[in-house]
């Protein structure tokens, strides 16, 4: 008997089979998969509810030409073949939507005045808010190829001038091409992660 409810294949897509692609098909990525994700991980957990990721969405032709100009050398081309390219961001002005979020506490906003640890807080929530984006990219059935290998000052000024977003990560999502993968890493063993006080 296992000690997990989900299902064995759901565990499979979610985790075991699921692989960072590196390669996609020309298959398009859908508005509706796009909403479908987002509807699904916008219920995990974030600190006070804040909320900081925001979520660029990068198609074909002028964005994208825009967007691979500050890619790392090693990422620009397989950005330039997903179908979809999203970049992730972190909103340092999430404090402003804490009174909708958060509203059983009145002051909350207010515990984020302090310029660099609102940052802090939005960088460390996005975060968290990205890992659950690539489950939810898996769960949609599609594969995610995410990279740190970028110029996030370019991407910021270039996407997001005037606004306090902060980007994060770049992410491919699509249907994984053939030979798609690098092999599988090794992973640390139980023993060597899970400790007891």
């Amino acid at each position: 008997m296992t000690s997990l409810t989900l299902s064995p294949e759901a565990q499979d897509l979610l985790f075991r089979e699921a692989r960072t692609a590196n390669a996609f098909t020309d298959e398009p990525v859908t508005d509706e998969q796009v909403a479908a994700i987002y509807d699904l991980v916008k219920y995990a957990p974030t600190a006070m509810n804040t909320q900081p990721l925001r979520v660029l969405l990068v198609r074909d032709g002028e964005p994208r030409e825009r967007l691979l100009k500050h890619m790392a050398d090693g990422n620009r081309d397989k950005t330039a073949g997903a179908p979809l390219v999203a970049v992730l961001a972190a909103d340092t002005d999430f404090h402003d939507h804490l009174a909708r979020t958060f509203p059983h506490f009145p002051g909350a906003r207010d515990v984020f005045a302090d310029d660099a640890a609102r940052e802090q807080a939005a960088t460390f929530n996005a975060t968290l808010q990205i890992g659950y984006f690539l489950l939810g990219v898996r769960a949609a059935g599609l594969a995610a190829g995410p990279m740190g290998g970028f110029d996030a000052a370019g991407i910021d000024e270039e996407f997001f001038a005037g606004r306090n977003l902060k980007s994060l990560l770049v992410v491919n999502i699509g249907r994984p091409a053939e030979n798609a993968w690098f092999d599988r890493l090794p992973r640390l063993d139980h023993d060597e992660v899970i400790l007891e006080a």
